[in-house]
């Protein structure tokens, strides 16, 4: 199945990713699923900087990496959060920012790199995510990489003045690496 994705490199973030981060985050169809604030803009251009200060810091317990496509461009980025050293679990986050790159293999990419990141470097026995249950093509790319739902998490996130479902799904070391 990965042979036919395009390939894709994670890196460090850069304090010089905060325009894009910013841009992308204007994009009202780009943060729909994502869990922002809500408000327009969802984070100042100064907020953002800080944050992505903070991810290389390693200040927010978040591992965040930039995606690149094969070109070299910056699309998105991809990280792993609530990093349970002593359960040896976390929770994956992503995003593709650049829409002209959706729906083209650049997620499942950047997912396979994470995973194998979090499960060889991070010693990880359980990667997870929650993903809002109206997130059709989240929740295929998901499945297609080979994560199984858990459960459903019952009014997880507010949305735009109304609770919404969050579906919980996680894929095991043991099913990554088969």
């Amino acid at each position: 199945m990965m042979a036919q994705l395009p390939k894709v490199y994670l890196r460090e973030l850069s304090l010089d990713d905060t325009d894009d981060r910013y841009q992308w985050c204007l994009d009202r169809e780009v943060t729909k699923h994502l869990n922002m604030p809500d408000r327009y803009p969802p984070f100042s251009r100064e907020e953002t900087h800080t944050w992505i200060e903070m991810c290389i810091n390693k200040t927010n317990g978040y591992e965040q990496k930039a995606i690149l496509a094969e070109d070299g461009k910056h699309i998105g980025w991809i990280d792993l959060k609530n990093i349970d050293r002593l359960n040896k679990h976390a929770e994956l986050g992503i995003a593709i920012g650049d829409k002209n790159y959706w729906g083209r293999g650049y997620g499942l990419s950047a997912m396979h790199e994470m995973l194998h990141w979090g499960f060889k470097y991070l010693d990880l026995n359980k990667i997870w995510l929650r993903v809002e249950v109206d997130n059709d093509k989240a929740i295929k790319s998901y499945k297609k990489m080979g994560y199984v739902d858990e459960g459903v998490l019952r009014q997880d996130r507010f949305r735009n003045g109304e609770y919404v479902d969050r579906l919980r799904m996680s894929i095991l070391k043991e099913e990554f690496f088969r």
